[in-house]
């Protein structure tokens, strides 16, 4: 131990020290030259990449407007998933039944037609036209069940309208 004390008090320590000190200054002084001289050949390359612009902006815009369109993605899909919701109460299925009520009538110019929405509720109105006159009447359908007595007509209008999502008329003979 004392003789490395000996040696670090001797002129021959502190100079070689003092070298050493400077070597890595050098050594520091060249590696910052260098790492603006790489960073400058960056700069460039980059520029060149992206046809005179700066690439890694134009990275940088690319990923903003990415998170840009995932976010209004979210926003369309809880707005379509709004409007299948909102679209199951709409009328979605008709079903016509065309037949004559009258016997003094010559054509089938009564009618059954059901209004439905996905639930296949809604409404199912009989239009009985005569050689004298003519009514309408609207029969409330909740789940393909009316409260009121239907005809058969009328039944056979919310079958047809239950079978499908389409209008459909056919005549009833």
């Amino acid at each position: 131990m004392e003789n490395i004390l000996e040696i670090v008090k001797t002129d021959n320590y502190l100079m070689i020290s003092f070298i050493i000190n400077i070597i890595l200054i050098l050594i520091v002084v060249i590696n910052i030259f260098l790492i603006l001289k790489m960073n400058k050949k960056y700069i460039s390359f980059m520029k060149k990449l992206g046809n005179g612009n700066n690439l890694d902006e134009m990275l940088k815009k690319y990923l903003e407007d990415v998170k840009e369109v995932k976010k209004d993605n979210s926003e369309i899909k809880a707005y379509y998933t709004k409007l299948d919701s909102d679209l199951t109460a709409c009328v979605q299925k008709i079903g016509l039944v065309r037949y004559n009520a009258f016997r003094d009538v010559g054509s089938d110019l009564s009618f059954a037609i059901a209004l439905l929405d996905g639930n296949n509720t809604g409404v199912v109105l009989n239009g009985l036209y005569g050689s004298e006159s003519s009514n309408i009447y609207a029969k409330p359908i909740k789940n393909g069940v009316s409260t009121y007595q239907l005809s058969d007509e009328e039944k056979y209008a919310i079958e047809i309208a239950e079978q499908t999502k389409n209008f459909i008329a056919k005549n009833r003979k």
